[in-house]
């Protein structure tokens, strides 16, 4: 590593709405919807689509989820985002004092990528790794986050020197953390009948097309369940959060809890090991929204397992990720 400047580290996440209100939410719906990672219909027609059906119509709706999940601390996904650069930070000066700067920005909303940038500019780093907090790659996620570091680098003269975090859905540290934190779940709370793993939903389109995101969380599932030693029929994995009229991957989590009751399972735990961080996708949808499905049709015992936050195991694996790819950048 230079001892001159330190290394810059950009972590990043999707993002959140500033306001749980409906002006927060049409700013931050209108900025993430638009993104042709994410929805790929042409655009005359998707603007109109867009800015005069769904922003209208979604914004009221999306703000009074958000407002379940709302904290003192404002948007969950900020706060605990927050909480992990600062203990990401403790964690890399532990081993190389001043040697890394570590700024949080998320892909739509605020902090934005662009003042990350900017922020390790100023902090005078000259090489920079951006690690996204997905471990699963996808062209929607990880790769828009590529697009928007692209994009404000346009603005400068000068750029740092680039490296970026693909993925990391196999890193034994970050499987070896997931375990834990199940562990220690059923240790708490018992063994459940079935354990679902939960990921983030993509149509099913764009795996066809050649998004490889499904079959890394295909990747990371076994690797957790064999992991925590468990059998092929004692866990599955669902895909969650499916948005619109064309079809994504399944099993769809909402039916599989629909279904399970009916087929003599009525004790389920589920965990969501796409997600670094909390948000509204695990806090309401999962824990609450689905939680109530399952009571619906005949469900007795459900819970949600937190995602792994900034536990210090998780921590650990991020900052070893990060040691790994600044290979050559280190003394």
């Amino acid at each position: 590593m230079g001892k001159e400047t330190p290394v810059g580290i950009l972590l990043t996440n999707l993002g959140t709405p500033d306001t749980p209100n409906c002006p927060g939410l049409r700013r931050y719906l209108g900025e993430f919807l638009w993104d042709r990672r994410v929805v790929d219909v042409p655009r005359p027609i998707w603007w109109l689509i867009l800015n005069l059906i769904i922003v209208n119509f979604r914004s009221p709706r999306s703000a009074a989820l958000y407002r379940k999940v709302w904290t003192e601390e404002g948007s969950p996904l900020l706060a605990i985002g927050r909480r992990q650069q600062k203990s990401l930070q403790t964690k890399l000066d532990a081993t190389h004092p001043g040697g890394f700067k570590v700024e949080l920005a998320m892909r739509y909303g605020n902090p934005s990528i662009a003042a990350g940038m900017q922020a390790l500019e100023q902090a005078g780093c000259k090489r920079v790794l951006v690690l996204p907090l997905y471990p699963q790659y996808s062209s929607s996620t990880t790769a828009s986050t590529f697009d928007a570091v692209a994009e404000a680098l346009k603005a400068g003269r000068n750029m740092p020197e680039l490296r970026f975090v693909r993925q990391y859905y196999q890193d034994p540290a970050y499987i070896k953390a997931l375990a834990a934190s199940i562990r220690e779940d059923i240790i708490e709370n018992g063994q459940p009948e079935k354990l679902l793993f939960s990921f983030h939903g993509i149509p099913q389109r764009y795996h066809t097309t050649g998004d490889p995101y499904p079959d890394e969380c295909h990747a990371t599932a076994a690797l957790l369940a064999a992991e925590l030693n468990i059998p092929n029929d004692a866990w599955m994995l669902t895909f969650q959060s499916r948005f619109g009229r064309e079809p994504w991957m399944q099993p769809y989590t909402d039916k599989t809890l629909e279904a399970l009751p009916a087929e003599g399972v009525r004790n389920v735990a589920i965990a969501c090991p796409g997600f670094s961080a909390d948000c509204l996708e695990t806090l309401e949808e999962i824990a609450m929204e689905n939680g109530d499905i399952f009571a619906e049709h005949g469900g007795k015992s459900y819970r949600y397992i937190p995602a792994l936050n900034d536990r210090d195991d998780h921590i650990q694996a991020l900052a070893g990720i990060v040691r790994h790819h600044c290979q050559g950048w280190l003394d």
